[in-house]
């Protein structure tokens, strides 16, 4: 299948965005979840570093461009449904705002009913 056909093919939501898991290309470990616009997907494919759409800036946001946390593009695939990216990254320094490694930080015992705060800001 044509990489820009598939392209095509993906359900962008209403507002022209489809949800982005990233995951670290080595450990496995989920870094972070972002959403992209056609746009900002085909910038990510053109020059393999991380590209999102920021709702809250109304702009392109090209991970790393302030912080120097770059996301470099290993890998990219479509979930069945077309409306869901999986990018596998590797990361230079922290993916989350916070410092930490990863933006699921926040971690849920569920047998205990509360919420631990895992991982030292990087």
């Amino acid at each position: 299948m044509e990489l820009p056909k598939v392209v095509e093919q993906l359900a962008f939501n209403g507002q022209g965005l489809i949800p982005v898991i990233v995951q670290d290309d080595k450990t496995k470990a989920i870094l972070m979840f972002a959403w992209m616009n056609k746009e900002s997907l085909l910038k990510t494919l053109e020059t393999k570093r991380m590209t999102y759409w920021s709702r809250s800036r109304q702009k392109l946001w090209i991970k790393g461009e302030t912080s120097g946390h770059v996301q470099k593009l290993i890998d990219m695939s479509f979930d069945c449904d077309g409306d869901t990216i999986l990018c596998q990254v590797e990361q230079q320094g922290a993916a989350c705002h916070t410092g930490r490694p990863s933006c699921f930080y926040l971690n849920v015992d569920v047998d205990n009913q509360q919420v631990i705060v895992k991982g030292d800001h990087a």
